[in-house]
Parts: C-alpha cells; structure tokens; sequence
C-alpha cells in the first residue's frame, strides 16, 4: 500500500479542479464562464492563457491574431493589475456553460493532460508569490503585445510561449514558467527584428 502514494498521485490532475468548480456551480445552476474562472480563483489566470492563447495557435484566417489576442491583453493586464481572479466582460462572463460537453472535451484532452502531469511539478513557487505577480503580468502582456502585433510570421511564438507559461501557473510549476517566459522574450525580440526590417524594407522602397 504504501507503494501508491507517490507524489504525482497527491497532485489533482490539470483538470480536476475545474471539474470540481464546474459541478459544484452546475448544481448550484449557476454555470457560466466568469463564474467558472472566478471560482478557479488564482488559477483562473492560468487557464485563461492557456485557452485563450490555445485559440490564436488555430488556423486562422491573415490578421485574427488582432481579435483573437484581446483576451489575452486583458487577463494579462488584470494580472499586471492584482485582480484576485479573470474578470471578463458581462456578456462573456454571463456565457452559459454546458457542464457535460465540458466534461466530455476534458476527457477527450486527457491523452494530453496525463503526458504534461507526470513531468508538472511544484518548482520555484516563489516565482507566483503576491509580490512578484505585477512584473510576471507585465512581463506576459508583453508578450500578449507582440501576440496582438499583426507582424506576419511572428504570432505563433508568443502564442506558444504563452501557453507554456500558463500550464506553469496552473502547476504552480516555476520551472515550466520560466521556460515560457524565456521563449517568450526570444518571440519579442524575433518581432521587434521583424517590425525593424520591413520598416527597413518600406523605407528602401519609398527613398
């Protein structure tokens, strides 16, 4: 018996406590999108930069990344800001959720889910303490920036990063975060590198 209690198996799943949240809400009928993220509490955070940078990462048609990076820029700015959770605006934050197609996507996820938990960790937590929070918000609106940025061929790698860093604040896994931020500022530089030579470029061809 004591064989079993390893220390993956302490640790909730990625999913697990958004189970939890949603079910609790749904029997309450009171199950929508804001209510979910502000029942994640802290957390919410992280699972709003996933989702929403999972969206920009989407084939999407020239130029979405302006639409689709907004989210984004405003968790991050909440976050830069000290919001206890992800406030989003009233008609997106009053979205209705339906519990069991979100319990069916979630366990779709799990072959995923299950590789990213068995190498997730609590490492380097104090990087999520309190006061470290407005410069971690504003080092990923930052990078939500550049996301924002219609600059052609760079909005994958912030996307990327920001979804590295959010899988960090989920696990509360400084290690991963600091992966993500790491890529996070090699995608800025590569864009300001891009903005520079079509700047460059436009100047050339207009002298």
């Amino acid at each position: 018996m004591p064989h079993r209690e390893t220390g993956k198996r302490r640790r909730p799943s990625l999913s697990m406590p958004i189970l939890r949240t949603s079910r609790a809400q749904h029997r309450a009928g009171n199950l929508t999108l804001g209510g979910l993220l502000a029942g994640l509490g802290e957390r919410s955070f992280g699972w709003a930069i996933v989702v929403f940078s999972l969206v920009t990462i989407l084939p999407l048609p020239p130029g979405s990344s302006v639409i689709t990076a907004l989210p984004v820029l405003v968790t991050t700015f909440q976050m830069l800001l000290g919001f206890p959770h992800v406030r989003l605006p009233g008609p997106l934050a009053r979205l209705r959720i339906d519990p069991d197609k979100l319990r069916l996507t979630l366990l779709r996820l799990r072959p995923v889910t299950r590789r990213l938990e068995r190498r997730l960790r609590p490492r380097l937590v104090a990087l999520f303490a309190p006061r470290h929070e407005p410069l971690l918000g504003l080092a990923l609106f930052v990078i939500a920036f550049t996301l924002f940025l219609p600059v052609p061929g760079s909005g994958w790698f912030p996307a990327i990063s920001l979804f590295i860093v959010g899988v960090g604040l989920v696990e509360r896994d400084g290690l991963v975060a600091v992966l993500g931020l790491a890529f996070g500022a090699f995608s800025v530089l590569l864009t300001v590198a891009i903005v520079l030579s079509l700047a460059e470029g436009a100047e050339a061809i207009m002298g």
